[in-house]
């Protein structure tokens, strides 16, 4: 593993442990040139996964972007990074079990948008704003109607 100080070719793992969701290995390391810890984490993948935009446009899943666009959407919510982790990893996990190489952009923000609707009813509207595009503050209204009425069901 290189160093991401000194980009030293050699490091020595000192601690390994199952992350807190246990679905990865956290290792922390030391570089044997500049002797500076770092920690790194392993996943299981299963597949090469590639994601289709918008336009035909196909990028490889990247499990950080949609880990970090669900903490965008849970900013300053009461919701443990946990739960977060959960969700993550349910969503990649349902994303690699499809037996599809390529997923829809759209399939990955409707299990994102599912997965918040039971996390966090501010957390769904934000990323619904995003996802669906809202433009006018009519559109923030009427979805919020919409996500008021679930509840009282």
């Amino acid at each position: 593993m290189r160093c991401p100080f000194c980009s030293h070719e050699n490091s020595q793992v000192k601690d390994s442990r199952p992350s807190e969701d246990g679905t990865s290995i956290r290792r922390r390391r030391q570089c044997e040139d500049c002797g500076a810890r770092f920690t790194t984490f392993e996943r299981v993948q299963l597949r090469e996964l590639n994601v289709v935009k918008s336009g035909s446009r196909r990028e490889p899943f990247d499990r950080t972007k949609l880990d970090r666009s669900i903490a965008i959407a849970c900013r300053k919510r009461p919701v443990p990074q946990e739960r977060i982790d959960r969700l993550v990893s349910s969503i990649q996990r349902q994303v690699e079990t499809s037996g599809e190489s390529e997923i829809d952009s759209t399939r990955i923000g409707e299990m994102v948008m599912d997965g918040l609707k039971a996390l966090d009813p501010v957390a769904y509207i934000r990323f619904a704003s995003v996802y669906k595009d809202f433009t006018e503050a009519r559109d923030f209204e009427e979805f919020a109607g919409s996500v008021g009425e679930i509840g009282r069901e």
